[in-house]
């Protein structure tokens, strides 16, 4: 008997998840991604690479494109254990569409008070990016216990230190935006409870060295 699983469920099996391999990371699709077969593209290459290294949580970047979805498709097919997440979902058609292809989760770089209602109705789990303490309040309030802190690199590795004591309890923390996997020791030591990175990883299309070696380690 198959057990259906809510939007709680899915969000705590993340946690989860990232508690085991605290990082993730977004891979973003170009035009050559979406004219040619999936498994000659550069974003396949890179997922390859992804896999191999041991890399467990990796998002797409949602785009407006009709060929975006047989791209993920693929992309799901060809590393079906892979913990697979859509990013930058920023309105409601793209919510729809990522909830309908069957992805574990989706982030977006904002908090919206509308999306993340439309993804309760779902019961698919949109993870909100936010910024300040009174987002992180506001995400608290609309049952997120897990948030994206974006753009982290210009708030600063402190900034988690800063407000955990005036705020208490705080939810899981991601740190995302503008960071490289040399990032990774000191960030989460600073408090954060995962890191996403994104075109950083690849240096001209070869694996940073860097997450080798964390991942490794």
């Amino acid at each position: 008997m198959s057990v259906l699983l809510n939007t709680s469920d899915h969000e705590q099996g993340l946690i989860r998840s990232l508690r085991i391999q605290p990082l993730l990371v977004v891979l973003r699709p170009e035009s050559t991604d979406l004219e040619a077969s999936f498994p000659g593209t550069r974003l396949s290459r890179q997922l390859d690479q992804l896999v191999e290294a041991g890399v467990q949580h990796v998002e797409i970047a949602w785009i407006e494109h009709p060929r975006w979805p047989d791209l993920v498709m693929a992309a799901m097919s060809r590393h079906p254990r892979v913990s697979l997440g859509a990013a930058s979902i920023t309105q409601q058609l793209a919510l729809k569409q990522v909830a309908e292809l069957g992805f574990s989760y989706a982030m977006s770089p904002l908090l919206d008070r509308g999306l993340q209602q439309k993804a309760k109705q779902l019961d698919f789990l949109l993870v909100p990016g936010v910024m300040t303490p009174s987002e992180i309040r506001q995400a608290c309030d609309l049952d997120c216990r897990l948030v994206k802190l974006f753009p982290a690199s210009v708030l600063g590795r402190g900034f988690y230190r800063q407000i955990a004591a005036p705020m208490g309890n705080l939810p899981f923390m991601i740190a995302a935006g503008g960071l490289r996997a040399g990032d990774l020791y000191s960030w989460l030591g600073a408090g954060y409870d995962a890191i996403a990175l994104g075109r950083t990883v690849f240096e001209n299309d070869g694996f940073d060295p860097c997450l080798s070696a964390w991942i490794g380690a």
